[in-house]
């Protein structure tokens, strides 16, 4: 007990200045998980004298954060962003990460002289991109929508495929015909259990009359935990499992949304942090130097090889401008998830493993360095930079159980077509009426001639049967304006 107030204070303090380090990173350009990662390595054996090295032990925190961190990407991603996207995602997640797999393992074979299954055990270890990574930077370039779609996409998915390749070539399995069939099952497995989960979910939580708003966010975090165990017990992908969940959770019509996107995005900060700071701790600077030649190696394979061969494959039936393969090439960041799945050869005990785990820090510190800084100037000397990009509209429910209706509360963003349309051509349905606007702080009762303007907040009144058919109305006009229906729109 004498200990506690210097834990706590110790983790208060490194979850202070790893906050502050966020608005460093933005600035920089840069993800935050390189400060993360310095702040934990200060705190090590080469700074203050904090001794960790329990692989196993930092293997599952990590798998637990990704967990986190998985949730929170599903439940920030749209389906509008990444439906154009979709075919393309999957193929870059799963055909993408056997081809990477492949070709990186028979570089680093050759240049590294490797044993075969222990080429290919790196070659798994670095085919993942890191979600926490993607997430941070690519979503402050301002690049075309499918682009994104793709590369958040492909980083939610394709840490499964990831995990199962590492797992089966760390334990030894033997290479067969079954392991295609194995590894089929546990994705289209973990994707069923992770959208019956969330469908369920997303169902239960429209209809709870729950007593507090704050139990709201709690339970959609858990039914996406809950997938991961489920799809874990059923030996099928949790980790896919998760983000299918909260892929669906997050483009379902939950009431207090925005209070559980705000929670799951803190949440997710929080296991970042935690993450990389463990990381750091565990980290060996004097064993970095000795792997720096390894790192090197291993990062221009995978930056100058695997990663544009196994864009170009997969890719291939799409037949992709150049420009947009080139992007895709130099945009598939590495993070923590690698360093995550390196630890867990290194936790079974493979022959030279600890040298692949400090050959993995060097490449993610190395890569990151490169890619962060050039994400957004390489957009914009490919010409797929955009500006002035409209952002959907958010829809926030509160349910009014007694009165069997909802308020739906919503932000009129930039770019929206909802700016300029009048109270009359918005056409709600019937049994939902637009009760408020709040504009520039002013609130006042729209009348049939009140014309929406960019920036205001609505408040709309819905009976329970009419809340969903408003909320897409809502979505549609945001989307293709005054004619949306006329245009096909249906705000779905």
């Amino acid at each position: 007990m004498a200990e506690l107030p210097v834990v706590l204070g110790l983790g208060a303090a490194v979850l202070l200045a790893s906050v502050l380090a966020v608005r460093l990173s933005t600035r920089l350009g840069l993800p935050s998980l390189l400060l993360y990662l310095g702040i934990g390595v200060l705190l090590g054996e080469a700074g203050f004298g904090i001794r960790f090295s329990d692989a196993s032990l930092t293997q599952s925190l990590g798998l637990a954060a990704l967990v986190l961190i998985l949730t929170e990407g599903g439940l920030t991603t749209r389906w509008s962003t990444v439906k154009p996207a979709l075919a393309q995602g999957i193929l870059l997640s799963t055909v993408g990460v056997v081809l990477a797999i492949a070709i990186t393992g028979t570089a680093l074979h050759w240049l590294l002289g490797l044993e075969w299954r222990i080429a290919l055990l790196w070659g798994a270890v670095l085919s993942s991109t890191d979600s926490a990574a993607v997430f941070s930077v690519l979503r402050t370039v301002g690049i075309r929508q499918r682009l994104v779609g793709t590369l958040e996409l492909e980083s939610g998915i394709n840490d499964a495929p990831a995990y199962i390749a590492v797992v089966v070539l760390a334990e030894g399995t033997r290479l067969d015909w079954s392991l295609p069939l194995l590894e089929i099952y546990e994705l289209a497995a973990g994707a069923g259990i992770g959208l019956l989960l969330g469908v369920a979910g997303a169902w239960a939580l429209r209809r709870a009359a729950l007593p507090a708003t704050g139990l709201y966010p709690l339970a959609t975090v858990a039914v996406c935990v809950v997938a991961y165990a489920s799809g874990q017990f059923a030996h099928a992908s949790g980790l896919l499992a998760t983000y299918v969940a909260a892929l669906v959770l997050g483009n379902a019509r939950l009431p207090h949304r925005s209070d559980t996107i705000s929670f799951a995005e803190g949440l997710g900060w929080l296991a970042q942090i935690g993450l990389f700071v463990l990381l750091g701790l565990f980290a060996s600077p004097e064993r970095l130097l000795e792997s720096i030649v390894a790192g090197l190696i291993a990062g221009g394979v995978v930056l100058l090889l695997g990663r544009p061969l196994s864009v170009l494959l997969s890719l291939a039936p799409f037949r992709l401008p150049w420009r947009e393969q080139a992007f895709l090439s130099w945009a598939g960041l590495r993070g923590a998830v690698p360093i995550v799945l390196a630890m867990i050869p290194l936790a079974k005990g493979v022959p030279d493993a600890e040298r692949l785990v400090d050959a993995v820090f060097v490449l993610v510190i190395v890569l990151t360095l490169v890619q962060g800084w050039t994400l957004a100037p390489m957009a914009k000397f490919l010409g797929l930079g955009v500006r002035g990009q409209a952002e959907e509209i958010e829809v926030d429910v509160a349910a009014l159980d007694e009165l069997d209706a909802a308020l739906l509360q919503v932000r009129i963003q930039p770019g929206s077509r909802l700016h300029g349309v009048y109270l009359a051509e918005l056409r709600l349905p019937v049994g939902a009426s637009l009760s408020l606007i709040v504009r520039e702080g002013v609130s006042f009762t729209p009348q049939k001639t009140s014309r929406l303007q960019q920036g205001d907040q609505l408040l709309v009144v819905a009976t329970e049967g009419s809340r969903d058919a408003a909320e897409r109305r809502l979505r549609a006009v945001d989307r293709a304006g005054r004619l949306a229906r006329w245009r096909g729109e249906s705000g779905d």
